[in-house]
């Protein structure tokens, strides 16, 4: 596919962002201080786009409950990957740290979770959100219907959303999650679980094996109160 994003600005594009083992501290401080606007304007951009996805998800909440009809939405989270967690993620792609190099390769960089309360609001959202003009649609992948093999489930789109600025427009890549309470709940408790250190190999495994368990109660859930809401409804 194509690439639509502009280079950064910045005048840093093929610069490492790392220090070399051989730099003095004063160059350090020096580096620090030449890269700190850039690297500032740069996660402002994504900043932006964040706010553009969350108000576009808030529009057409609210359109909804005009309608006469329920909210889809639950509540919306959203967040800046850590700069650390960034740079951790290219050096093992073995790839250098530069705000182009950043741009270019990772998509997560700003992240938008909304969290719904039934399966078939997750996809009616995504479709209107997809079905507007301006955004652009780089990857979809369907975890709903195809969950991973530890038992997650969620809609992810990765999208390019443009922001405008005060002499430009650019396009700016945004992960957006679209889950029901169930599958946030079960994400939000398997992350925290999946970082214990200290249990037996033994231990772990069990605690996947329960957890896909509680993964696939968890849908079973979600598609009965789906089924309940249809009922109503008809």
């Amino acid at each position: 596919m194509k690439r639509a994003f502009q280079e950064p600005s910045a005048p840093i594009r093929g610069k490492s962002l790392l220090m070399g083992s051989d730099i003095t501290e004063t160059g350090f401080l020096n580096m620090i201080e030449e890269e700190a606007e850039p690297i500032k304007q740069f996660f402002t951009y994504y900043k932006c786009a964040i706010m553009e996805v969350e108000t576009k998800f808030r529009v057409l909440n609210e359109q909804f409950s005009l309608s006469g009809e329920t909210n889809p939405i639950e509540f919306i989270q959203s967040r800046i990957k850590s700069y650390s967690s960034i740079i951790h993620k290219l050096s093992d792609r073995g790839v250098p740290v530069t705000l182009a190099n950043m741009e270019e390769n990772l998509s997560d960089i700003a992240g938008v979770r909304v969290v719904c309360s039934f399966m078939d609001d997750i996809y009616r959202l995504a479709d209107c959100f997809l079905g507007q003009d301006d955004i652009v649609l780089i990857e979809r992948k369907d975890y709903i219907q195809e969950p991973k093999p530890n038992g997650y489930r969620s809609l992810h789109l990765i999208i390019a959303v443009p922001i405008f600025l005060e002499n430009e427009k650019r396009l700016t890549k945004v992960e957006v999650q679209l889950r029901t309470i169930a599958m946030d709940f079960w994400a939000s408790l398997e992350h925290k679980l999946r970082y214990k250190k200290d249990l037996s190999p033994e231990k772990l495994e069990a605690l996947r094996v329960d957890l896909k368990k509680c993964a696939d109660e968890s849908a079973s859930w979600d598609r009965r109160m789906q089924e309940i809401r249809d009922y109503i409804e008809e």
